[in-house]
């Protein structure tokens, strides 16, 4: 069961990956948020360049902390699958 939740996560991310539309910088941010927490979980990592982007990025992905990296990736594909719909 976990090799389907994964192999869904990686067409998910391949599909974010390939999209050519904008994306509203909202949604950037919650897909880059649950990208980091399924892969990384709570083990956060902040490049401070003072970057306000990168500090953005990096509250998004805070703001789930505690959240499973299995729950983060079920939470991925459904905000991928909502994009392409």
């Amino acid at each position: 069961m976990e090799d389907e939740l994964d192999s869904k996560f990686q067409e998910a991310y391949k599909i974010a990956s390939d999209l050519e539309e904008k994306l509203p910088a909202d949604v950037m941010l919650r897909l880059y948020a649950y990208y980091k927490q399924a892969v990384k979980g709570d083990r956060f990592t902040f490049n401070d360049n003072s970057d306000l982007r990168n500090a953005f990025k990096f509250n998004a992905w805070m703001q789930l902390r505690g959240m499973s990296e299995r729950k983060a990736k079920k939470e991925y594909i459904k905000l991928v699958n909502s994009i392409i719909k």
